[in-house]
């Protein structure tokens, strides 16, 4: 028995309303995936922060209708999963991993925001850095500067403090 229309409607609200505040959306094939796969796909998937779901093509095309991802409509054939993400490389480094320990589990493509992803650009994605490690070297790059002046700025009086020691010592030795 198949979804009322109501059920779709829902379904495909739900969908457009997660990518909304999507910034990626990754499909990938899944035929002859078992459910134990499928099961540990879902909680990467769901550890990472992405919304995996599986839906028939026609209610994603409704879905990614007048969204950023409305190209990805014409990429949607055969038995597909989604993956959305509000991270798009956390998404794609999560599902290219899968897929790389699992041969039945095939990125097709994807999308961000107004432009289309092959299964390479994907891949391509997995490579790079996450959104949090960006972060973390550019504030690293930022508070190099001012670290090292911060321990320019110290060196002074330490150097000062360090020849008074020094001379202090050599007069101990003459008047000893």
């Amino acid at each position: 028995m198949g979804l009322s229309l109501e059920q779709k409607q829902a379904v495909v609200s739900e969908v457009t309303a997660q990518l909304a505040n999507a910034q990626a959306v990754i499909v990938a094939e899944y035929r002859g995936l078992d459910v134990a796969s499928v099961t540990d796909l879902r909680s990467k998937a769901r550890s990472s922060g992405i919304y995996l779901r599986v839906l028939k093509n026609t209610l994603a095309r409704r879905a990614v209708t007048g969204t950023p991802f409305e190209k990805l409509a014409d990429q949607l054939v055969g038995p597909l999963m989604y993956g959305i993400s509000q991270d798009p490389v956390a998404g794609a480094k999560t599902l290219s991993e899968f897929a790389k320990g699992n041969d039945k589990f095939v990125i097709k493509g994807g999308a961000m925001p107004n432009s289309l992803m092959s299964a390479q650009d994907v891949k391509a994605l997995a490579t790079m850095p996450s959104r949090d490690e960006l972060i973390a070297i550019l504030l690293g790059t930022m508070q190099a500067p001012v670290a090292k002046l911060a321990r320019t700025m110290n060196e002074v009086p330490g150097k000062f403090v360090r020849t008074l020691a020094a001379v202090r010592d050599q007069k101990e030795k003459q008047a000893a």
